[in-house]
């Protein structure tokens, strides 16, 4: 089978993209003997993954447990402005608060959804407190807490 045309995946893609999301750290080797092409197509399909944006990057995925920062806490937020230009300030301050690992804006009863990762409930609400409340155009917050994280990407 021949390679796709740009920004068309065919199942040879697929395969690929499958085998880097469960190991980023997979070996061309591996790739190809996966996917079920040599490793030249496999490389050079990859490459083209990479450069017309299907995949944006690597990362590596930390213990928290081992990092002391197992406690997790979603913050509903909602705004007292939600004009572009307060959204467009929120948006960037929230960028700064390292315990956020996740923001989402949300069409709901509340503007934002924000997953927050911390080493236990009082460092929790310190960051509530003096971060999250902090940010611009906040008026209220609910938070709900983790009790077992199921499945995480």
């Amino acid at each position: 089978m021949d390679q796709s045309k740009d920004g068309e995946l065919d199942p040879f893609d697929l395969k690929i993209l499958d085998a880097v999301v469960e190991d980023g750290r997979i070996s061309i080797t591996e790739l190809s003997e996966k996917v079920g092409l040599s490793k030249t197509p496999v490389t050079a399909r990859f490459k083209r993954l990479v450069e017309e944006g299907f995949i944006l990057g690597f990362r590596a995925v930390l213990n928290t447990q081992k990092l002391g920062l197992d406690h997790v806490a979603f913050a509903e937020v909602k705004l007292t402005d939600t004009r572009e230009d307060a959204l467009r300030e929120f948006n960037r301050a929230v960028r700064k608060i390292r315990e956020v690992e996740e923001c989402h804006m949300i069409a709901g009863r509340f503007d934002y959804l924000l997953k927050v990762r911390t080493q236990n409930i009082r460092r929790y609400r310190e960051v509530l407190g003096e971060k999250i409340s902090s940010l611009p155009h906040v008026a209220s917050t609910s938070t709900s807490v983790v009790m077992q994280s199921v499945k995480e990407s």
